[in-house]
């Protein structure tokens, strides 16, 4: 019988479940969709017990392949600030709110008063502001991350959180502990989660869960991430220096480092992955900015003809609209696409440089602000599949490009439990 871990990823719009075996092979897989989350009052708020369901539909699904493999430990990744109060059996007493739900502005105040510049506890969706909402409620014992919550539901264990999913709600992963000045803006310290390392063994499978989807009952539960960190560990980065650009809507990258960067300006904070540190940026360039000059059918049709030996020379930087965060810090800098030439092929490969410039100025940007250089890339996404961009990036880049070993970020949460009990399948 093959031994396997579980991975299991709570996204915005459905859950999937992997087997990963001892070697990072995928053993199985299923997935499930779920209700979007409700929008009222500008608010974004779901039902946890929607997740739940999803989660139970999935595993049941899987029960069978459980039965040819020996599981022996799982974990959970769900949406970074997604939160939700509990009582004391670790019940939700009202809706979840969700990552990009906007707190009301006397709940920001509070916390930007008193929070350090670094913390990425600040901004408008700010979970820490958000459970300063929750506090109050009736019944409330705990606030917890989504990943907290439903792995509690194997464990039994509503008071542990892990570092990455903390971190939005003002944890410091740098000196290990909920600051001080969390206080300072109101909130009652004992309502937050003990914070355990992502990958650390938090309990046991709890014996009437694990006869429900044929796990065993000697199953450990081990501390889970985000969906972000989970998807860079799918990659099959492990070292500091190991990069890997998504090329989406927009250009996002994140790149492994034997220190932390903290960067507000910027937009950038660091996640611990045990010694090592995640940093990472995200640009307004992109996918979002090919598509203000074509759409998809031209981009099929263009792809073939550009040469990426043949440099066209121009200077690109392209925008959707008005507005860098980074590796530029400008909220009015313009999108800059001019000269345009008349040939569109010419255009579209000068487009497709000019993003691959940002992707390469950021990483150098990373590398300033004292990350670890980058050393091999990963590319995910849409943008990773298109051959001669590849080529195009590594001429810029400069460094080895390595296909991604998974996109599936619950590859990476069953990377983490195989770590809870001393493995690594990578």
């Amino acid at each position: 019988m093959n031994k396997a871990a579980l991975g299991i990823d709570i996204g915005t719009s459905g859950v999937r479940a992997v087997l990963l075996g001892p070697d990072g092979e995928i053993l199985a897989m299923g997935q499930t969709a779920m209700t979007l989350p409700q929008q009222s009052f500008g608010r974004l708020w779901q039902d946890p017990h929607i997740w739940a369901a999803a989660v139970d539909e999935v595993l049941l699904g899987l029960k069978a392949k459980f039965k040819e493999h020996q599981v022996l430990a799982l974990a959970v990744d769900g949406t970074s600030g997604t939160i939700l109060p509990v009582d004391k059996d670790g019940a939700p007493i009202e809706l979840a709110a969700m990552y990009n739900d906007v707190a009301d502005e006397k709940f920001l105040d509070a916390v930007t008063k008193v929070a350090p510049e670094e913390t990425a506890a600040r901004g408008g969706s700010s979970p820490l502001a958000r459970a300063l909402e929750m506090q109050d409620k009736e019944g409330v014992q705990r606030i917890l991350h989504q990943a907290d919550w439903i792995a509690g539901r194997f464990s039994g264990r509503f008071d542990v959180s892990d570092e990455n999913n903390a971190l939005k709600t003002g944890y410091d992963p740098v000196k290990r502990t909920w600051p001080d000045w969390i206080r300072k803006t109101g909130l009652r310290m004992d309502l937050l989660p003990q914070v355990v390392a992502a990958g650390e063994r938090t309990g046991t499978i709890l014996p009437a869960v694990a006869d429900r989807y044929g796990l065993p009952r000697d199953t450990a539960i081990v501390a889970g991430t985000t969906d972000g960190c989970a998807a860079f560990l799918a990659s099959g980065a492990s070292d500091p220096g190991d990069g890997v650009t998504s090329l989406g809507t927009t250009l996002t990258l994140k790149l492994l480092s034997d220190r932390p960067v903290f960067a507000p300006n910027y937009g950038i904070y660091s996640h611990r992955i045990g010694d090592q540190w995640l940093a990472g940026g995200a640009s307004n360039s992109g996918g979002a900015a090919l598509a203000v000059h074509f759409d998809r059918a031209a981009i099929v049709r263009l792809t073939p003809l550009i040469d990426p030996n043949h440099p066209t020379g121009l200077d690109y930087y392209p925008l959707p609209k008005p507005g860098e965060r980074f590796p530029i810090n400008d909220p009015a800098m313009q999108s800059r696409v001019t000269p345009k030439p008349d040939d569109e092929r010419v255009f579209f490969q000068g487009l497709l440089e000019g993003i691959a410039g940002v992707e390469a100025s950021g990483y150098r940007r990373l590398a300033e602000l004292g990350a670890s250089p980058l050393k091999t890339l990963r590319s995910v996404g849409g943008g990773a599949a298109n051959e001669p961009w590849t080529r195009i990036r590594e001429k810029l880049l400069k460094v080895r490009s390595l296909p991604p070993r998974s996109e599936h970020a619950a590859v990476g949460t069953a990377r983490l439990a195989w770590r809870g009990i001393g493995h690594d399948p990578y």
